[in-house]
């Protein structure tokens, strides 16, 4: 059995390199049926909006995140009931886009750091934002571009 560190650091790049931006626009791929685990519907993939906050998802996030939302305890975080996901969009904006860990996400809880996904640009942030606060078991308002532009700055 290979020491901890060495399977660690093999795990973390793995998951890293599977983390690479990938463009919004590339094929919808697999949506899961449920996002939540449980029999929950992920999205009502009604909208162009959902389509494409699903789609971002799977080709950017799903490597550290996993498809269910339930992240890799102690080194990604879960999706469902965080208080980054379902809290101040802002703040959430900050975290995925610049980096700026939020005040509800404690340094030193995981062992891993969180991408920056800069490529993202508004519209883009606010569909990936919507999905994650209306999957997983969670239930918190949409974010609308203009928020995250708004965060953002120019």
């Amino acid at each position: 059995m290979l020491p901890r560190k060495v399977l660690s650091i093999v795990l973390l790049a793995g998951a890293l390199s599977a983390c690479s931006p990938q463009s919004p626009s590339s094929p919808l791929g697999s949506i899961p049926a449920t996002a939540a685990g449980a029999g929950t519907p992920a999205v009502g993939i009604a909208s162009a909006t959902a389509q494409l906050g699903a789609r971002i998802y799977n080709g950017n996030c799903v490597p550290c995140h996993q498809q269910n939302g339930a992240g890799i305890p102690g080194v990604y975080p879960g999706m469902a009931g965080s208080p980054v996901i379902v809290g101040d969009p802002a703040a959430l904006a900050l975290w995925v886009i610049k980096g700026q860990r939020p005040a509800s996400m404690p340094a030193g809880r995981y062992s891993t750091q969180m991408l920056q996904f800069g490529w993202l640009k508004p519209a883009d942030a606010a569909a990936l934002f919507s999905f994650l606060r209306s999957n997983f078991g969670n239930s918190a308002p949409p974010v609308d571009a203009d928020t995250v532009a708004k965060v953002l700055g120019p």
